[in-house]
This record gives C-alpha cells, structure tokens and sequence, in this order.
C-alpha cells in the first residue's frame, strides 16, 4: 500500500478533519451536484448541530445538499469520527463488541453501524462477471425437502415417472415383505 492511501488516525479525532477528510475523498476533482451532477455549486453554510459539515446549493438543479447526502454515513446521530473509528476498528477485524468497547457504545448500536457501513462498502463494489472457462470443484445438490415430499415430486426425484405416494407404497411393500420371507 502507497504511503499516500494511508490515514494518520490521530489527526482524524476532530470532527473537522474527518469532514475535510470525507470531500477530499468524496470530490477529489472538486463538489459536484449528487442530483445532477453539476460542478456548479455554491456554499450555503454550515449545518446548525455540526459546524463543521458544510452545506452546499446547486446553482444548475438548485438542490441542496451537504457533506454526507447520498452517502451511508448520513441521517445518524452519531459524530462523523465515531463512523470514521467504527470503519479503522472494522478492517483491524475486531468483533461488534470490542468495537463497542473500544468507542463506549451499546453493542446493538455498533451493530447497527457495521451494517450499514458494509451495506455501502457492498453497494461500491462492481458485479462480479464471469468471462471464460469457469471451473467448479464440488457441487452441493438437496436430494429432498423434509415434510414436502410434493416438492421432490415435482422437481423430479430419483424416479420421475412415479409419483412420491408409489415410490413410498413401494419402499413399505419392500419393508414389509422382507420380514414375511424371513
């Protein structure tokens, strides 16, 4: 990994550099419209209960928008740098709990937070596609679904010309007449 990609945590304790942090990874070429994509935006103020997220207006679609519109981090209550340490505590693979410990938060909280953060690490990710010879190794095949013998029968078992009741009748005509030749 480049020297560059890495992040100095301590420097993103503040809520301000964890917000500067955020658009230089969000808009590297500058802030852009989440509605239409437009370069032309103006500044519009700062959020009332955290200072330091700017607050943006499209001069193109006049949308609003700030920060963390469109992103997984937007719409919770807790500090941008609780997400930012939740997210650092998660690629050191520790467990819901020690994260809660570590951050002082109620274990369903942390939870909650680990969700929603991979939920948009998944959504970033591109579909996988195939291309070429695919080779599979072992193959898992369901032979029969308890208590639904209906559903074996009509994806066809063993015997798909006989029904599920004849293959039984013929199973217990077996049982029962290998103890009477006995």
């Amino acid at each position: 990994m480049p020297a560059s990609d890495l992040v100095n945590l301590s420097g993103l304790m503040d809520n301000a550099k964890c917000f500067a942090f955020v658009r230089q990874h969000r808009w590297p070429e500058g802030v852009r419209c989440p509605g239409c994509d437009s370069p032309a935006v103006a500044r519009d103020g700062c959020d009332d209960t955290q200072p330091c997220r700017q607050r943006y207006r499209c001069k193109a679609c006049a949308g609003r928008f700030d920060d963390l519109t469109g992103t997984v981090l937007a719409g919770h209550h807790q500090p941008l740098r609780v997400w930012v340490l939740c997210l650092y505590f998660m690629g050191l693979n520790l467990s819901n709990r020690q994260i809660a410990a570590e951050l002082g938060l109620a274990v369903s909280d942390v939870q909650a937070m680990t969700e929603q953060l991979r939920r948009g690490l998944v959504a970033r990710t591109p579909a996988v596609e195939l291309q070429g010879e695919v080779e599979v190794d072992e193959v898992y095949v369901v032979a029969g679904h308890k208590g639904q013998p209906a559903a074996v029968a009509k994806r066809g078992g063993s015997d798909s010309a006989a029904s599920w009741q004849a293959r039984r009748a013929a199973a217990r005509w077996r049982r029962t007449s290998r103890r009477s030749s006995a």
